[in-house]
């Protein structure tokens, strides 16, 4: 028979073995993913201590966080996986807790975007109203490509960007997502002046400015040839010399001048060196991009300005100028520029002479070239001077017609009547001119007979006809003097005898002035009556308006003046009265003399003295 055995009783307490079991029951439990840990989890009874959890199992939930999901907290840039896309949005997937949404217009740089492309995305909300999580490629794109701009301006490299538009002074670049500016002048180490042409393209540029203050970035294509172009421009440089003739490129035309591409090295050809005809602007002889041999004039000693010349290529035009042509032969010319002194004739493709204007007209009085000819006119010329070595002419219009002082003493003999046409004032006097080259002068005072003029513009106006009288004549000096009060009679001369001295005129005083009155017989005649000529016999004085007899007790027909005496009227009859008087005490010698006759001839002895 069996042995029985008895089992044997445990010596764990209780709260051992529970342990025991609960240990068991977790070994033999499934492992959870964190989604199915979080979803199961018991939140409410954690916090409020019902379901109290083991320190080592909230170690391995956080381990498991910490590996599988991303802290939406922190502004960083996150890789995501495009896990599904409708007409509008992209689903990404970060990890997180939910899968977040960006608008396909943040995409629209990279039209084949599809599901399963990696891309980078900040987390712009971590939940919106819906509980949504929002996502931003935009800004994520931008923070990552001011660092790859910041880095390739701090190490010099090159990006490629995307030429987005125009705009005012350059275009818009699109570098790693951020619009840069591209300076028209750093597109291209010459002028460009279609700048469509580079809109919608992909170029290289180097990053050459940045402002961190106002988002700015600067780029320049140019740069990146600038360093080829300074070891060429060197070689060019170090084997230019004066004379040499070198083929170049119209790269820039200005009002002054015209600047030639020499393969990376500039020089300027002046308007002067352009064409040996006289032009107004470069572009009547060059265009842009025209390619041209120009030979070197002249350059600094750092060889950075090189002056360059055209027409030195081709013959002067004064070698090919006719040996016919002399002094005093009569040709045509054009007229290619006007001055201040005198008008450019070119007789034959780059020869000009110089008609002054003093040679435009026998008139002696000096007028603008304007007045005779203008720019483009045909006209026939008379040379004056031809100075071949020095390559000057000087031209003459007005010795085409004859002089006409030739024949002035028949024309115009002394004393001789003629009608003129006032061309200029002086202060002095009047210039008329008779006909074209017989100018004369009327001096202020031979205008008028009567009028004391202080200016001609006082009686004649410029452009007027005018009578005048020929004077005096200087044929050597080719002056003429006229007078044009000489055409009428001195009114003066009938005035001496109307108002010679010892007349009487009865008349009224026109004006009180300054130490006595006027009186104006008409317009030639205005007598002037002394203060002390103005007392009447009773001792008052005249007043204005007043009527009396008067006496010219002065007339001067030279200075045309005429001074008259009221008083003088009754002091001669009183002067006659003592005459008498005196006449009548001689005649009685032999009669003895009264006291009374006395006493008469002391009262009017003492008046006469007074007066």
């Amino acid at each position: 028979m069996a042995e029985e055995t008895t089992p044997v009783e445990s010596q764990e307490t209780p709260e051992v073995q529970e342990n025991q079991v609960q240990e068991e029951a977790v070994a033999t439990e499934p492992q959870q993913t964190p989604e199915e840990f979080l979803e199961n989890f018991n939140w409410h009874n954690y916090e409020e201590g019902i379901d109290p959890v083991q320190d080592d199992k909230l170690v391995e939930f956080e381990n498991l966080v910490k590996e599988n999901f991303v802290d939406t907290a922190d502004d960083e840039v996150v890789e995501g996986l495009v896990i599904h896309m409708t007409d509008r949005e992209a689903i990404i997937d970060i990890n997180a807790k939910s899968e977040g949404v960006i608008s396909l217009n943040e995409f629209r740089y990279n039209p084949d975007l599809k599901v399963g492309d990696k891309v980078e995305v900040l987390v712009d909300v971590r939940e919106d109203k819906t509980g949504q999580l929002v996502l931003s490629h935009r800004k994520a794109r931008t923070i990552k490509a001011w660092d790859r701009v910041n880095n390739a301006h701090d190490k010099e490299e090159i990006v490629t960007g995307f030429i987005k538009c125009r705009t005012k002074g350059g275009m818009i670049v699109d570098v790693f997502g951020i619009e840069a500016f591209l300076p028209g002048s750093q597109i291209d180490v010459k002028p460009i002046r279609d700048y469509d042409q580079y809109v919608n393209k992909n170029m290289e540029f180097k990053v050459v400015k940045i402002n961190h203050e106002f988002k700015n970035i600067v780029v320049s294509h140019k740069a990146l040839i600038e360093a080829d172009i300074e070891i060429q421009k060197k070689e060019i440089i170090s084997q230019l010399e004066k004379g040499q003739v070198l083929e170049g490129t119209v790269k820039n035309i200005t009002s002054y001048g015209v600047f030639i591409d020499l393969g990376g090295v500039d020089g300027l050809i002046h308007i002067t060196d352009l064409s040996w005809n006289r032009i107004s602007h470069p572009s009547e002889v060059l265009e842009l991009d025209q390619k041209l041999n120009v030979v070197i004039l002249d350059f600094d000693d750092d060889k950075s300005r090189i002056q360059l010349g055209l027409k030195q290529l081709s013959q002067h035009p004064w070698d090919a100028l006719s040996e016919d042509l002399k002094v005093g032969d009569k040709t045509k010319g054009r007229v290619a520029v006007i001055a201040d002194y005198g008008a450019f004739i070119e007789i034959s493709d780059g020869v000009e002479g110089l008609v002054h204007v003093s040679e435009m007209s026998w008139s002696t009085h000096l007028r603008s070239a304007q007045d005779f000819v203008k720019v483009g006119d045909e006209i026939d010329v008379v040379v004056l001077s031809l100075d071949r070595d020095e390559r000057k002419m000087s031209l003459g219009i007005k010795q085409l017609t004859p002089d006409p002082w030739t024949d002035i003493t028949s024309k115009y003999p002394k004393g001789s009547k003629h009608t003129g046409t006032i061309r200029n004032f002086t202060n002095f006097g009047v210039f008329v001119e008779l006909e074209e080259g017989i100018d004369g002068l009327i001096y202020i005072s031979d205008l008028s007979w009567t009028k004391k003029v202080k200016h001609p513009s006082e009686v004649v106006t410029v452009g007027d006809q005018l009578e005048v009288v020929v004077l005096e004549l200087d044929v050597d000096g080719r002056k003429l003097s006229l007078g044009h009060k000489q055409t009428q009679d001195n009114p003066w001369d009938a005035y001496a005898t109307t108002f010679a001295e010892g007349t009487v005129h009865n008349s009224e005083l026109t004006e009180i002035v300054d130490k006595g009155a006027t009186i104006t017989f008409n317009e030639d005649i205005i007598a002037f009556v002394p203060s002390r000529h103005l007392e009447k016999e009773d001792g008052k004085k005249l007043q204005k308006g007043e009527a009396a007899d008067f006496k010219v007790i002065e007339f001067n027909k030279d200075f045309k003046r005429v001074v008259m005496s009221h008083t003088a009227m009754f002091k001669e009859q009183e002067e006659k009265n003592v005459k008498a008087a005196v006449k009548k005490m001689k005649a009685s010698n032999n009669e003895k003399s009264t006291l009374g006759d006395l006493d008469v001839l002391a009262e009017l002895k003492k008046k006469m003295d007074s007066e």
